[in-house]
């Protein structure tokens, strides 16, 4: 049966394509690139959504008889009450970073002000039981990070988690905590002080969650997929060899992260996971943050962008449009640049050498490019 459906906005569709039964995270993605939006996907024939890859007749069937619109009538009034910001998979806001993942969320929820996109972001992950070792490297790692305007993520947990968001707020850095149930609630809730002084200090909570979500076991390994996914690193700081941070250092790997740990005690069971993703080469070893720094890239940061040398060289679509896309950003990682252009891996590897071999660009640690150059634009017209 085709429901016909009257008149939505393009959040109630959201809402309903993330409600959807048979549609996860990967197939809404895939909808959302083919039609660019959530009211574009429902006003989509019955045909035109089984040519979708991975789509097939019993999902395009679940997509045009959905009918549960009146259902999702108390979440949005629960958005609207609490200022919360839906960030649908093609919203510019959504954590970019995020993108890159096969399984990012359709949609996100999002209470805060920090900048979800912004140019330095980093996760700092461990176990909820951390000893006094545990927490100086932790306190320590964010306080010399702190001139870096780096933005902090964790997962509100007890133990490492907490240290690093409070950390932030006492070096005055943002700091996001991603929850694993709706925003009505807080789970622990003794931190729900810590909650509340994250966002009215400019940082915010983040979930894929709806109101009313309670955080059970099985939405935590879905909750440390976005911790992963819209950082630029993940730091492990103490853990053992089972357990939440374990799952996020191996999602991270395989998002193609940087992954760091701090190394521990052989004898200590506390370090025993961290140890063994250094031991597997799943992590690389780090001491102290200048390392990070290093790394990352990110030693040299200048409080006003440095005069850039002009440039006149020829330069083809392809150098041109990544040259535009990296004068927008301090830096920019490689994923960021395959996802924005459009472009082959193979057309951007080849720009990248060309740019690099031109002094326009520079290619940093943890595959990230800095524009070094400015192009005059009458100068580099391509000629075919």
């Amino acid at each position: 049966m085709v429901i016909v459906h009257a008149m939505k906005n393009e959040l109630q569709y959201q809402l309903a394509i993330a409600s959807v039964q048979h549609i996860g995270p990967i197939h809404a993605k895939t909808l959302a690139e083919q039609f660019g939006s959530a009211t574009a996907i429902f006003k989509a024939s019955t045909a035109q959504l089984e040519r979708v890859e991975g789509i097939g007749p019993m999902r395009a069937a679940a997509i045009r008889s959905f009918d549960a619109f009146h259902e999702l009538e108390k979440e949005m009034r629960f958005i609207e009450k609490f200022n919360i910001r839906p960030l649908f998979l093609t919203d510019p806001q959504y954590p970019q970073r995020l993108l890159n993942c096969c399984d990012a969320p359709t949609l996100l929820y999002y209470k805060g002000e920090a900048d979800l996109n912004s140019s330095r972001i980093l996760s700092i992950i461990g176990t909820r039981s951390n000893t006094e070792y545990g927490k100086y490297l932790t306190e320590n790692l964010v306080k010399e990070l702190a001139p870096y305007e780096v933005l902090i993520i964790s997962g509100l947990a007890f133990g490492i988690d907490a240290l690093a968001h409070k950390a932030a707020l006492k070096n005055q850095l943002p700091t996001v905590g991603v929850l694993a149930h709706g925003l009505d609630t807080l789970y622990p809730s003794q931190h729900k002080q810590l909650a509340r002084e994250m966002v009215a200090e400019g940082g915010g909570l983040l979930t894929e969650f709806m109101s009313e979500t309670k955080p059970d076991k099985h939405n935590f390994p879905a909750r440390n997929r976005i911790v992963a996914g819209m950082s630029d690193a993940i730091i492990v700081v103490e853990t053992g060899v089972k357990g939440g941070s374990m799952i996020t250092a191996e999602l991270a790997n395989s998002y193609n992260k940087d992954v760091f740990a701090f190394p521990g005690k052989t004898t200590d069971p506390k370090s025993a996971g961290a140890n063994e993703l250094i031991r597997s080469n799943k992590a690389m070893l780090i001491t102290e943050a200048q390392q990070l720094i290093n790394i990352m890239g990110w030693a040299n940061h200048p409080k006003k962008a440095p005069v850039q040398q002009q440039l006149y060289i020829t330069l083809n679509p392809a150098e041109q449009q990544l040259a535009n896309l990296l004068s927008q950003k301090e830096m920019v990682h490689i994923d960021e640049l395959n996802l924005r252009s459009g472009l082959s891996s193979s057309t951007i590897a080849a720009a990248l050498l060309n740019l690099e071999l031109q002094g326009v660009i520079q290619n940093l640690p943890g595959k990230r490019y800095k524009l070094l150059a400015s192009i005059s634009m009458n100068e580099s017209s391509y000629q075919p």
